[in-house]
């Protein structure tokens, strides 16, 4: 438990952060879902115009620090190709 003002504001500021952090993780992962469906119904345009509104949401979460940078680009190097092999 923490006992100085300087660790209960820390929790504080942890508990805010997590939340915040929470809901951009959970944001970025609808937009990489709907990519996904996309590519399971196999209409290209739909797949296209997925993955270019989930690449800028992505590319924020690792300005952000959610997500790693390798992580993020592996993502949409696997979704581009799947969405390109669509056609």
């Amino acid at each position: 438990m923490a006992n100085s003002p300087q660790s209960k504001k820390r929790a504080r500021q942890n508990e805010r952060r997590f939340a915040v952090n929470k809901a951009r993780r959970s944001r970025i992962r609808t937009y990489l879902r709907k990519v996904e469906e996309a590519i399971e119904t196999g209409d290209k345009d739909v797949a296209t115009a997925a993955l270019r509104a989930a690449q800028p949401e992505l590319m924020r979460g690792v300005t952000k620090g959610v997500f790693h940078k390798n992580t993020a680009a592996r993502k949409m190097s696997r979704l581009t190709s799947r969405v390109k092999s669509l056609g």
